[in-house]
């Protein structure tokens, strides 16, 4: 008897989306036109970097809409949170390491785009080391931001995980009716 050794599509989909989230977060170029340390590249690191958080929440805003209304099947909502997530820690990691270049003071042991990415995945994960940390008000700001994000994500997971859990241990394990009913329109001999 053989097994099926193929990798599930969604495997494959979530690894494609780590890779190329990778090579987008170390290629990505962050030389700016504009220096940060002028008044307009202040604001438009801002506006930025807020237009980008509100962009996430819409996308999972409606992707929870969208499940509402379609739930689709436990792993397809999985899969969809952890290619979200895949992009938050790009988006934010790639705001850390930016804001370090441009203002070393906000950071204590963030030198290099591992570091800002371990920073952020340490954030994520709720582990915080402390070899890593904000030190100035914009890093600690938006390091908040990133924890009520986390919050939110790691809150969906669990939901669609007990979710699907609960419903497969209703399906094995059917509730017997309670007392008095009548079950598949058997008649009633009880009386």
């Amino acid at each position: 008897m053989t097994r099926d050794r193929r990798v599930p599509g969604h495997a494959l989909r979530n690894g494609g989306a780590v890779l190329c989230a990778l090579l987008l977060y170390y290629s990505a170029p962050l030389n700016g036109v504009f220096e940060l340390d002028d008044w307009p590249g202040h604001v438009l690191g801002v506006v930025g970097f807020v237009a980008g958080v509100a962009g996430l929440i819409w996308l999972v805003w409606r992707r929870i809409e969208h499940y509402l209304n379609a739930p689709p099947s436990a792993g397809g909502r999985v899969d969809g949170v952890l290619l979200l997530l895949c992009i938050v820690c790009v988006v934010f990691s790639l705001f850390y390491y930016r804001l370090q270049q441009q203002q070393p003071d906000q950071f204590a042991g963030l030198v290099t785009r591992t570091d800002a990415l371990y920073y952020t995945m340490s954030t994520l994960g709720t582990i915080g080391y402390g070899d890593v940390h904000a030190v100035g008000q914009v890093a600690r700001i938006a390091t908040m931001v990133q924890i009520a994000f986390d919050l939110v994500v790691i809150g969906t997971l669990a939901t669609i995980v007990t979710s699907s859990v609960t419903r497969r241990l209703a399906a094995i394990h059917p509730e017997p009716p309670a007392a008095g009913e009548v079950s598949g329109g058997a008649p009633d001999t009880t009386r």
